[in-house]
């Protein structure tokens, strides 16, 4: 048996990261091929705590929450019930919303990266993408999309949106040997930028 892919999507909040992912699961399930969509934080106990701190409902510091991240996506590629690296070697396709770049960009922007790489250098080592696709908008583009939300949570805020694209952006170069990362303008018009994203995947899959 064929292994599945692992396609990961990056990108600030409110680049369209669900949107797009929703679009190429239809796409490739009309190539016949079997996928699986998830995201992180993830819906365990480990990624309810997170999202209990993002919310500000728990008080901690960006180190904990960085901590908090690493345990999430271990038990993400792990757990018996839905672990991704067992989706994969049964010849699933894994798509995910977010991995460890998010935490590099993210969590990076507030201390040193190399810390933030090496605590998830298990992760790593465990399962790398077979490509990042990296959804780009500008920081005021990503502000004026949530504030359609009811309320902000961490790190959404101009300042901090500008400095976690800028240490997306540092991640790439400094691993630019070592991942696949696609870069792609997040167009307003939905269809375009499927278009380019379905560009990458029939390279990567060899579709004609």
């Amino acid at each position: 048996m064929n292994k599945g892919k692992f396609i990961v999507f990056e990108g600030i909040d409110g680049s369209g990261k669900s949107t797009q992912i929703k679009l190429l699961k239809k796409y490739l399930l009309n190539k016949g091929i079997d996928c699986y969509t998830t995201s992180e934080p993830t819906d365990s106990p480990f990624g309810s705590l997170i999202h209990q701190c993002m919310t500000g409902r728990v008080e901690t510091d960006d180190k904990t929450i960085a901590g908090l991240f690493v345990a999430d996506r271990l038990d993400h590629l792990y757990n018996k019930k839905n672990g991704l690296i067992n989706k994969i070697n049964n010849g699933i396709t894994v798509i995910s919303d977010r991995y460890y770049f998010s935490s590099y960009a993210y969590h990076g922007a507030y201390m040193p990266m190399d810390w933030v790489i090496e605590a998830n250098r298990l992760s790593a080592e465990a399962l790398k993408p077979d490509i990042n696709i990296f959804l780009d908008i500008t920081p005021q583009k990503s502000i004026e999309r949530l504030m359609n939300r009811n309320s902000l949570e961490r790190y959404e805020e101009i300042e901090s949106m500008t400095l976690i694209r800028d240490k997306y952006f540092e991640a790439f170069e400094l691993l630019k040997e070592k991942e696949k990362v696609y870069i792609i303008k997040s167009s307003e018009d939905i269809n375009i930028t499927q278009s380019r994203i379905c560009e990458v995947i029939n390279e990567l899959y060899k579709f004609q």
